[in-house]
């Protein structure tokens, strides 16, 4: 009888401890937000200026880990490995969507091994040019291309990504033939831009707008639906008759999937305020970026159709990593 009693005893602690650790607040610790790029391009810009304030409203501290490589999927499989306990969450651009369609084979499923927290912002993308390049318009651009084919090269942040394919594209349809220099992100890619290394680059606004300002590189077009508020003066590339290309770049929140709704939760408010700030919203924008913010299942929807319109951009382009 003893031992049954003692036994219920060990149980009965066991079942109190465990309900205990369940019922901590969140968080009661460091929270790692992992950047799949380096630093210096728009994900990372975002995270650190939306982590700073969420370290403010948690009272955490939010700890920005850039890991590079593979086409973002290298960071992204450190949060798909991760504990589902909201302490390692990711941030990843557009080519979260896009990588299942060009990586032959990828160490996660991007829709079973997340679960979305909010999408956050999304920002215009640019095609800019090194300042020595004797081209001022899209036109000369392609001209001065046909002139030299083979010689041009551009840069991206990487195979596979947003940038890459709207550079793909632009090459199949304005009949050029150009070399790619891919990156392991939007930062080194605007150092060799800057540095005239690569003849030109899509990226974000966002990154290039204090090179475009100290006319370190020149802008020639924006590849977003309608010309940017930021910068009027510049066409789309839609309405120079490459009506096919279109896109941005977004970034969107994730947890590991089975991550507790609460802790997930608690998240997406968070994220949501900071957006929704005037003070943010404002900095954005100013650097054509729109912030965004919504629920958890918004993002799923967003990403499931971004994945499907994706896979059929990266076909036509004959994007394909081994």
């Amino acid at each position: 009888m003893k031992r049954v009693l003692l036994v219920c005893c060990f149980l009965a602690l066991g079942v109190f401890t465990v309900s205990g650790v369940h019922s901590q607040p969140y968080p009661t610790r460091p929270i790692r937000l992992v950047v799949p790029y380096p630093p210096g391009g728009g994900t990372d810009i975002i995270a650190r200026i939306v982590g700073q304030k969420l370290t403010e409203n948690l009272g955490q501290q939010i700890i920005v880990d850039n890991r590079g490589g593979a086409g973002g999927t290298i960071g992204t499989d450190i949060v798909a490995k991760a504990g589902p306990d909201g302490y390692t969450i990711l941030m990843a651009p557009t080519s979260h969507a896009i990588n299942p369609s060009i990586y032959r084979r990828l160490p996660y499923d991007t829709l079973k091994d997340f679960t979305p927290i909010t999408l956050a912002a999304s920002a215009t993308i640019v095609l800019a040019v090194h300042p020595s390049l004797p081209a001022k318009s899209v036109k000369e651009l392609i001209a001065l291309a046909k002139s030299k084919p083979g010689q041009l090269n551009f840069g991206s942040a990487g195979n596979g990504t947003v940038f890459h394919l709207a550079a793909e594209l632009f090459k199949r349809q304005a009949g050029i033939d150009m070399v790619h220099v891919p990156f392991k992100g939007g930062g080194p890619t605007i150092a060799n831009l800057v540095g005239g290394q690569v003849s030109l680059a899509f990226e974000t606004m966002l990154a290039l707008s204090p090179h475009i300002k100290a006319e370190r590189v020149r802008s020639l077009a924006v590849t977003s639906a309608q010309r940017s508020s930021v910068m009027p003066e510049l066409p789309t590339v839609a309405e120079l008759g490459f009506r096919d290309i279109v896109a941005e770049n977004w970034y969107g929140i994730y947890a590991r999937a089975g991550t507790p709704k609460s802790i997930v939760t608690r998240l997406n408010t968070e994220f949501v305020k900071i957006l929704r700030t005037q003070e943010i919203k404002e900095r954005f924008q100013s650097q054509g970026t729109e912030v965004v913010g919504g629920t958890p299942e918004q993002l799923a929807d967003y990403l499931q159709k971004e994945m499907r319109k994706w896979s059929k951009t990266a076909k036509e382009a004959g994007a394909q990593v081994d």
